[in-house]
């Protein structure tokens, strides 16, 4: 028995649903969901001093060339998100693209990566908080061998516990935490940028500046740019959450898609001016700290402005953190909540729970913030903490991509998307463009990947003591959570597959001990 979907259903309906979260999010706080997940100063500042370090100035156009490819992504998840705006739109978008086990393991892969990511923005403190002030270096001056890495675990906790607690207490609060954020972020990049115009000390030349980096490594300096471009990779990804809010959001098929587009582009404009200023207005491009983990592009905002502006740009970039942080929870929780209401998780009728006034699930809030933070106590002495927890984020995010992108390039070489009445019930669609957009949107997936997993010391095992283990971490985590997800979905979770009573538009005609898939589900299967 499958629920007949309304022509107002705003898409919940087509995956059996009923609607249980609290609609109430406009076209800013929609725009701004995304904007605020992609964060241009936490993203841009959290690593500059990696790529910078890694490849010197020239790595900037590793910007642009990330920005492309993204973009394509974004086309095809828009032309989606107009069409199903609903919560864990990943997740959700491969059931109508492809099999109950593909569609399981994007939002199990989105899922992890979510964990990651909240854990690697939370670690952004460490890189702000003590140039602003002393005081915020708990552990040690520093300069000790976990210093760094402890201090930056417990200035990440707590940030964690402050973000489950907006989370927990509805949408409404953290909509508008998020909105006055991402106002705040984008006055301020605004600012910034023409700060360091007005500072600038060398011409674009030095954008051609390698500074002689790459010699000795097989590949030459591209070889050290592929490793520097996970600066510019960690950045743009995540503009799908403002999709994954389509459920809370009004008019969500007009709005989504729109929001997805413009957070990319407003996140390659701004951040890509941010770097061009700053690398243009550096006092001395061969001074050390500029890529050093307690220098980078902070370090360059003190030298160049100084004094109040300086200490002023940090602590926007300090609310930008928070708000990051607090967008990637809230699109964690999305997810979480979208498999548990389908019975796709252990646990799932409690993770699916909604608190009955916050009209918010809690119970998912709650469980993210803990995960995350036994993430952080794991890594707590890892030197290479920052770049280890960003490469994995980029790797399972990207992973889930593909499991989307892949089936929907699939689709419409079979001439079965786009849907035959999508003129009707979709506001935005790529035409004739989708299919060399989709094509371009798998081969950058795939090409993102393989070159964040390649295992290099300068990624995974920075730091001594050397093992062949910690160089091989992302090939072998990636693996391990791809595994396991496989096997606890094969073997004990589709058996009992189904949309639980309370989110159901229409219950499921099973019987006792049958297994069922969400009441809504199509695809090959």
């Amino acid at each position: 028995m499958r629920p007949t979907p309304t022509p107002d259903s705003d898409g919940v309906a087509d995956f059996g649903y009923a609607p249980t979260l609290d609609r109430s999010i406009g076209k800013f706080a929609s725009f701004a969901a995304g904007v605020s997940y992609i964060s241009i100063l936490t993203g841009v500042f959290q690593l500059f001093y990696f790529g910078f370090g890694a490849a010197g100035p020239a790595y900037a156009w590793s910007w642009p060339l990330v920005f492309a490819g993204q973009l394509m992504v974004a086309l095809c998840f828009a032309e989606l998100a107009s069409r199903y705006p609903v919560a864990g739109s990943v997740y959700n978008w491969a059931k109508k693209l492809s099999s109950a086990t593909t569609s399981w393991l994007a939002g199990w892969l989105l899922l992890i990566s979510s964990i990651c990511t909240l854990g690697a923005v939370a670690l952004a403190l460490q890189i702000t908080l003590p140039q602003l002030w002393d005081g915020f270096q708990f552990v040690g001056d520093g300069t000790g061998t976990y210093d760094f890495s402890i201090n930056a675990v417990i200035l990440g906790g707590l940030l964690i516990v402050v973000t489950t607690l907006i989370n927990a207490f509805g949408v409404r609060l953290t909509a508008l935490i998020n909105s006055v954020g991402v106002f705040v972020e984008l006055a301020a990049a605004v600012l910034l940028i023409v700060a360091l115009a007005w500072h600038t000390q060398r011409g674009p030349e030095a954008l051609l500046d390698t500074q002689g980096l790459g010699h000795g490594h097989e590949l030459g300096y591209f070889g050290v740019f592929l490793v520097a471009s996970i600066a510019s990779t960690y950045v743009m990804y995540g503009f799908d959450t403002a999709s994954s809010m389509g459920e809370e959001t009004v008019d969500p098929k007009r709005t989504a898609p729109r929001a997805v587009i413009r957070a990319v582009t407003a996140s390659f404009i701004l951040g890509g001016l941010i770097l061009l200023f700053g690398i243009l207005a550096a006092p001395d491009l061969n001074d050390p700290k500029i890529g050093s983990a307690d220098g980078g592009l902070q370090y360059i905002v003190l030298s160049v402005l100084g004094g109040p502006m300086g200490k002023l740009i940090l602590v926007c970039i300090v609310v930008a953190i928070i708000v990051c942080a607090l967008a990637v929870h809230t699109a964690a929780i999305r997810m979480m909540f979208a498999m548990a209401r389908d019975n796709n998780l252990p646990f799932s009728s409690w993770l699916g729970k909604v608190h009955p006034t916050r009209k918010s699930p809690t119970n998912a809030a709650i469980v993210i913030g803990v995960l995350a933070i036994a993430l952080l106590l794991v890594n707590i002495k890892e030197p290479a903490i920052f770049t280890v927890l960003s490469s994995i984020s980029i790797v399972l995010i990207y992973g889930s991509y593909l499991l989307v992108t892949v089936p929907l390039l699939r689709s419409r070489l079979r001439k079965r998307w786009p849907l035959a009445d999508a003129a009707a019930k979709s506001e935005f669609s790529l035409g004739r463009w989708g299919l060399p957009v989709n094509i371009v949107a798998v081969l950058w997936g795939a090409v993102v990947i393989v070159n964040l997993i390649w295992p290099r010391n300068e990624i995974y095992n920075s730091a001594p003591p050397y093992h062949w283990y910690l160089k091989w971490g992302g090939v072998l985590f990636v693996g391990a959570v791809t595994v396991i997800g496989l096997l606890l979905y094969r073997l004990r979770i589709r058996h009992r597959t189904g949309i639980l009573p309370e989110h159901a538009l229409a219950a499921p005609a099973t019987g006792p001990g049958e297994s069922a898939e969400p009441a809504a589900v199509t695809g090959d299967h």
